[in-house]
C-alpha cells in the first residue's frame, strides 16, 4: 500500500512534468512578446495624471493631447536603442501628420541642458520632447526598461506599449498606428459628398 501511494505521487508528478514541457510547445500558447514589437493592453486603462515639463520647465501632462491619437516614447540620452529609435519616430510624426501626437518624455536626470543639444543631432523637428528628471512618468506607467512607448486614444486610455527600440515606420508598426488613427481623409470625402 504505501509503495501504491509512492508510485502514484510520481506518476502524477511526471504527467505534471510532461504537461508543463507539452504545453510550451504547444503552438496554441501565445508566447511571450518580442523587443520591438506591439503589445496590446487588456484592459484598457487610462493613461497616468503623473505631469513632466517642456523644454523651457514648464509643466506639461498627458491630459493636453486629449482627442488625439499620441504615442509617448520615454527614453534617455545614455540609452543607445532609444537613440537609434528616435528618428523613425520623426519619420512617423512626419508621415502621420496631425492624425498623431508622438511626445518623446527623457528620463535624464539633467533637464534641459542634458537632452536639448541631443535634439539637433538626432534631427528632430516633429516630436514634442519632454523632460521627466524624477522619473515620475516611468514609475506611474511601471516600465521595465528605456526605451518603452505607449499608445493611447482619443479618450485618453493607453492602447498598448512596446518595450526596446522599435523602427516605427516599418510596415507593421505602420499599420497598427494607422488601424488606431483611422482615415480621417474617407471620412472627410464621405461627409463632403453627403452634404448638398
Amino acid at each position: 500500500m504505501r509503495w501504491g501511494c509512492c508510485a502514484l505521487a510520481s506518476l502524477l508528478l511526471l504527467v505534471l512534468v510532461g504537461g508543463g514541457s507539452a504545453a510550451e510547445g504547444n503552438p496554441g500558447t501565445p508566447e511571450s512578446p518580442r523587443l520591438g514589437e506591439f503589445i496590446p493592453a487588456s484592459p484598457l486603462l487610462p493613461a497616468p495624471a503623473t505631469s513632466f515639463i517642456d523644454l523651457a520647465g514648464n509643466p506639461a501632462s498627458l491630459a493636453e493631447f486629449a482627442g488625439k491619437i499620441v504615442l509617448v516614447n520615454l527614453w534617455a540620452t545614455w540609452c543607445e536603442p532609444c537613440l537609434r529609435e528616435m528618428p523613425s519616430l520623426e519619420r512617423v510624426q512626419s508621415r502621420l501628420g496631425d492624425k498623431i501626437t508622438v511626445v518623446a518624455i527623457s528620463e535624464d536626470r539633467g533637464g534641459s541642458k542634458t537632452v536639448e543639444p541631443f535634439i539637433g543631432k538626432l534631427g528632430l523637428k516633429s516630436v514634442k520632447v519632454y523632460l521627466d528628471p524624477k522619473s515620475a512618468m516611468e514609475r506611474a506607467l511601471k516600465v521595465q526598461g528605456l526605451p518603452t512607448s505607449f499608445v493611447i486614444d482619443r479618450e485618453g486610455k493607453v492602447l498598448g506599449r512596446v518595450e526596446g527600440a522599435a523602427d516605427w515606420d516599418a510596415p507593421k508598426l505602420l499599420a497598427i498606428l494607422k488601424s488606431f488613427v483611422g482615415d480621417d481623409e474617407i471620412i472627410k470625402a464621405s461627409l463632403d459628398q453627403a452634404r448638398p
